[in-house]
């Protein structure tokens, strides 16, 4: 199966559904998409205005569920002609015809998509202000909803249960994972009618503007259930990018409070703070098994890649995210320990020579960054980033050096934080 789209095939495919003969133009593969590919490109009639489009479709050799493609485009149909923002989708497609594995076509947005400019670049400052009170409505128009009676209804804390009992036979085991699941079970929220979720809410899934939002994209998780389900999403703190604080709890731009009310104001059920407290801890742990489940598609060779290599190793935010919320004072011991753990002397480097492993690695990080990096675009310069990343990870676990033995779970995670992205444990002393 061609790993390249054919730009024949998609034009003669576009070409009825546009009303005239087409070519297509500046096919790009966009950067990121772990799960699915994302291209770019223009549709041009031989007169008239050129169509600006997006291509979504599963990467060729990891087909997705079968009709999850059509799902999406339901869902995106639906939202629309509710009136809400999403892009416009013009084809889709089950098949490997005619994109070579299933995908859809939708009307390009403009905007930002990447959550650390529009967290911290001035442009974006107006629509920060405005992203929280907007995403409580779309949520509650979108929840308004009832999703199609085909659409999965999956109960989330039963299949991660599953889910973790089959890492558990392959020697993979969470203990703070496993906590989770316990308290969750203990405390389930009040049921609720099922309606239509995005699945996926969050930063990163949305095109923002000057003015805020102007799409919601990636709709490939759209499914029935509880309406708090995707508030709690919008919460997790990964979804946060580096912000922290009660005040940037919804996705690193507001509070909770304003987001409840926000989503009630605009006819959402009335969600309280407990409710969306249990989703977002549901969340965090979801999240963390899929990063789990990423590490495990590169490990076992199903799919060999720096990205879910990289992914895999973001096991212990979450890790650590659970235990904030579950066992906070415990997790506030651990980070000062793993903080003056920190502040011993390095370990003497091995009678190798210099440079050393570690200064090789920085080496070669260096020459990613300041050279592979400027000189590339897309999904070059994303994989390029994300290698400079894993080999940071690797020069601060030779510093390091092994993890003392005896450590209490906190201390275990702290451990794992610290080469790992050791910045959270930074906040967390902050605090």
């Amino acid at each position: 199966m061609p790993a390249q789209v054919d730009a024949g095939r998609l034009a003669d495919a576009l070409s009825p559904v546009l009303g005239q003969p087409v070519r297509v133009e500046g096919l790009t593969r966009l950067s990121g998409g772990a799960s699915r590919q994302t291209w770019a490109f223009d549709a041009c009639p031989e007169a008239g205005a050129r169509a600006e489009l997006v291509l979504r479709r599963d990467p060729p050799g990891r087909p997705g569920e079968p009709g999850a493609m059509g799902r999406e485009a339901r869902a995106l149909g639906l939202a629309r002609a509710a009136g809400l923002a999403v892009p416009e989708v013009i084809l889709s497609s089950d098949s490997t015809e005619p994109f070579g594995t299933a995908g859809l076509v939708m009307r390009r947005v403009a905007g930002e998509t990447i959550a650390r400019r529009i967290l911290r670049d001035d442009a974006f400052a107006q629509a920060r202000a405005l992203l929280t009170g907007q995403l409580g409505r779309f949520a509650a128009a979108l929840h308004a909803l009832a999703a199609p009676e085909d659409f999965p209804l999956p109960d989330p804390l039963a299949e991660l249960q599953v889910t973790l009992a089959e890492f558990a036979m392959l020697g993979q085991v969470s203990e703070v994972f496993e906590l989770a699941v316990k308290e969750l079970g203990a405390s389930r929220p009040v049921r609720r009618d099922p309606v239509l979720l995005h699945g996926d809410l969050r930063l990163g899934n949305l095109i923002v503007g000057p003015h805020g939002l102007a799409a919601v994209i990636d709709w490939e998780l759209a499914h029935a259930g509880n309406p708090a389900q995707d508030l709690g999403w919008l919460c997790v703190r990964a979804w946060r990018f580096g912000e922290t604080g009660a005040a940037r709890a919804v996705a690193g731009l507001g509070s909770r409070e304003e987001l409840l009310a926000a989503y009630h104001g605009a006819g959402g059920v009335p969600v309280t703070r407990d409710e969306l407290r249990w989703w977002e801890i549901l969340g965090t742990l979801q999240w963390g098994v899929i990063c789990l489940r990423q590490a495990w598609a590169h490990l076992s060779g199903a799919h060999r890649s720096v990205e879910l290599a990289a992914i895999g190793r973001r096991v212990c935010e979450q890790e650590w995210d659970l235990l904030e919320y579950l066992r906070p004072e415990e997790a506030r011991r651990a980070a000062r320990a793993a903080a003056g753990r920190r502040q011993e002397p390095g370990h003497e480097p091995a009678p190798y020579g210099r440079p050393t492993a570690g200064e090789m690695l920085d080496a070669v990080r260096g020459f990613l960054t300041d050279e592979v990096m400027p000189a590339t675009s897309g999904q070059l310069a994303f994989h390029a980033r994300v290698a400079a990343n894993a080999l940071a990870i690797v020069s601060r676990e030779l510093e390091l050096g092994p993890v003392p033995a005896g450590l209490e779970l906190a201390e275990l995670v702290a451990a794992r934080l610290a080469v790992a992205n050791p910045r959270y444990l930074d906040a967390q002393q902050a605090t």
